[in-house]
């Protein structure tokens, strides 16, 4: 398998709409580079269509592998599950998932899950020829993840998020998950290898140090640099465009590891990133269903995180876009849901509470 997966999660729109010709082009493009992994969910909004539309009705089964996922808000009892199942199968346009993952695992949904035993329902899945090979994708502590493959020894691959920025984040811990997979040989599937998006939008002191190498764009580092590490099985990539896919195939189709000099150049970019005090909203939009105002969380985090980088106007003008059809970060009642379901353990009440403080406070005359 090449180290380059396609992550479905932010796939082309127009006008709010699924952009099918852009994603068929993409999708053509990808395979005709001898790329071939897809990675889909339920709740990646029109995902699983699209991929069903430009994918697999297109393509003979053994052309693609196809990853998909069981998530918490699918299901709320055991009885429940072979119904959510074989919706996916029939939404997406097959008869068996290559790899079949328990989404977004943290201590809280591992309860959940071990209650409407979900590990049996999926092994059973893999006995019966419906899924190849199963697995969980993560968001928690590296000492949770060790408890859930101590005692789930069954499961074969581990999602989890990983990029440069995050290996040593303490919320996050990065390397520590990373080294829990190694100690149980499980193969690692990188999530979030570009934080969101962020880690293009580098501030101009960043940006200097990777443009000194003379070598390719902001993104090849962050891929090029999770696809770096042992064990690693592919990188996903959320292409938004066919633009971004170029780019993508450009330094993955003939992968090299980053040399020692792009290593370094990557430490003097982490120790600039973290005197910027940025917020670590990778944009997984898992928030935003649940808000009782209509707020759209990650975009008003990110519209705070340009400005702060750029003290640009533009950051105002797309906090009133974003804001035009839903709530404003001055909406919040304080109800708690998406520091809840918030896969970084964000303080995002404090962070919105910021941004109706720099958004919406008039000047005074």
């Amino acid at each position: 398998m090449r180290k380059l997966g396609f992550g479905l999660m932010r796939l082309p729109h127009i006008d709010g709409k699924p952009d099918l010709e852009q994603f068929t082009k993409m999708t053509d493009r990808f395979l005709s580079e001898g790329f071939n992994y897809f990675d889909t969910s339920t709740v990646y909004g029109d995902s699983e269509t699209m991929l069903r539309l430009c994918l697999t009705s297109r393509y003979p089964r053994e052309r693609y592998i196809l990853t998909n996922k069981l998530t918490e808000n699918l299901f709320q009892s055991e009885s429940d599950l072979p119904g959510v199942f074989q919706k996916q199968l029939e939404t997406c346009g097959v008869d068996c998932f290559d790899y079949y993952l328990l989404h977004a695992l943290n201590a809280g949904y591992y309860k959940k899950f071990s209650k409407c035993n979900t590990f049996q329902f999926i092994q059973a899945l893999k006995t019966e020829g419906k899924v190849k090979h199963i697995g969980i994708s993560f968001h928690d502590r590296a000492a949770v993840l060790e408890q859930i493959l101590s005692e789930h020894p069954e499961i074969e691959v581990v999602q989890i998020q990983f990029n440069y920025a995050d290996y040593l984040s303490p919320s996050i811990e990065s390397k520590a998950c990373y080294e829990v997979c190694r100690k149980h040989q499980k193969p690692v599937i990188v999530m979030e290898p570009v934080r969101g998006g962020a880690l293009v939008k580098l501030p101009d002191e960043a940006k200097a140090v990777f443009d000194a190498l003379h070598g390719g764009s902001y993104a090849s580092y962050a891929i090029r640099y999770a696809a770096s590490f042992e064990g690693v099985m592919t990188v996903l990539s959320g292409m938004s465009t066919i633009g971004q896919m170029e780019d993508n195939l450009s330094y993955m189709k003939d992968f090299h590891p980053l040399t020692e000099a792009e290593f370094t150049a990557v430490g003097k970019v982490v120790g600039i990133l973290k005197n910027q005090k940025m917020i670590a909203c990778t944009a997984c939009r898992y928030c935003v269903p649940g808000c009782p105002q209509n707020i759209d969380i990650p975009a008003l985090l990110n519209c705070l995180n340009n400005k702060k980088l750029h003290q640009d106007w533009l950051s105002n003008v797309y906090y009133g876009v974003h804001t035009e059809k839903g709530g404003k970060a001055s909406d919040c009642i304080n109800c708690g849901k998406c520091e809840k379901i918030c896969p970084q353990r964000l303080p995002v009440q404090s962070y919105l509470k910021e941004a109706a403080k720099v958004f919406e406070t008039k000047p005074e005359q």
